[in-house]
């Protein structure tokens, strides 16, 4: 593997806020990448120090070995922001073209359109597109110039599921291609659904970086879920560490040993019914990571 990026004790702030606080981190090729964390976690600011819109306010950060804000630098990445403002006269084919002509070998017009689901709309303008078809645009400009690193930040914003599933498979067949992608997401299953690795981000701190089975198994135990009208009472028990209340009236608790705290139920005389015991999704590891990093 070859390291496309590089933080060396990266500190960014903004006035009084603190970004990020000495990050050290590597991105190499070859990986889908999901960057998790909370609303102003630090996630967006790392990606636009990758990008050379900011600059560290100390340390270093290195894009293909050499500075992020140098052309040349770009020529090898994609980019999906948040926030894509689009020429709302020009046509989507246009778009496309004009992008391509940044950069030396561009993906043909007519490929990169079939690959996300264009091909219909090259010749409609951008300001007549959907939210979600604008966001679909925005995606396949990551790719045109054929990069090595692609950083999409909410690149399924606004889209159904259908839509999501259709862009996911999109990305995956690029990745296959040769790009490394680095995805943030508020959709939990979509970090599951794509990641190779998984780098949670909380108050400017890398607390966790790991390939996806390890970041689940950091969460001990399992997730017991059941109905109870008693769930303070389970809470109470040993072993039990974590309640989530859920919309059809019964309770998840994140357990060590679910097989103790069932004999510690009955054994209290804690009624219950509808029980049922499984393995914590990337969204309750998120949640039990930065958990840790607050208590």
């Amino acid at each position: 593997m070859t390291t496309l990026a590089h933080f060396d004790s990266v500190t960014r702030r903004y006035g009084d806020v603190t970004a990020l606080d000495n990050v050290t981190l590597d991105i190499e090729s070859g990986h889908i990448v999901g960057l998790l964390g909370p609303n102003g976690a630090g996630k967006t600011t790392l990606l636009s120090l990758l990008q050379g819109l900011r600059r560290p306010t100390s340390g270093t950060v290195r894009l293909f070995g050499g500075e992020p804000g140098d052309y040349r630098q770009r020529q090898r990445l994609g980019c999906t922001p948040q926030e894509t403002a689009l020429p709302q006269a020009l046509k989507v084919g246009e778009i496309l073209q004009f992008v391509g002509k940044h950069f030396d070998d561009p993906v043909p017009v007519d490929e990169i359109a079939a690959e996300f689901g264009l091909s219909d709309m090259l010749r409609k303008q951008s300001g007549a597109l959907s939210g979600g078809q604008k966001r679909r645009l925005s995606v396949a400009l990551a790719f045109v110039g054929r990069p090595m690193l692609v950083l999409l930040d909410e690149p399924t914003t606004g889209l159904d599921v259908d839509a999501r599933r259709t862009l996911w498979q999109a990305v995956r067949r690029q990745h296959e291609n040769g790009a490394t992608v680095v995805v943030t997401s508020h959709y939990i299953d979509e970090v599951e659904a794509l990641a190779e690795r998984v780098i949670v981000v909380d108050e400017g701190h890398v607390i966790a970086d790991d390939d996806l089975p390890q970041i689940l198994g950091q969460v001990q135990g399992r997730m017991l879920r059941l109905s109870t009208p008693q769930p303070d009472a389970v809470l109470a028990l040993d072993d039990v560490r974590h309640h989530q209340p859920e919309n059809d009236g019964s309770h998840t608790f994140l357990v060590g040993d679910g097989d103790a705290v069932v004999t510690e139920l009955v054994r209290e005389s804690i009624p219950f019914s509808n029980l049922s015991m499984r393995r914590a999704t990337l969204e309750e590891a998120f949640l039990a990571l930065t958990e840790k990093t607050t208590a």
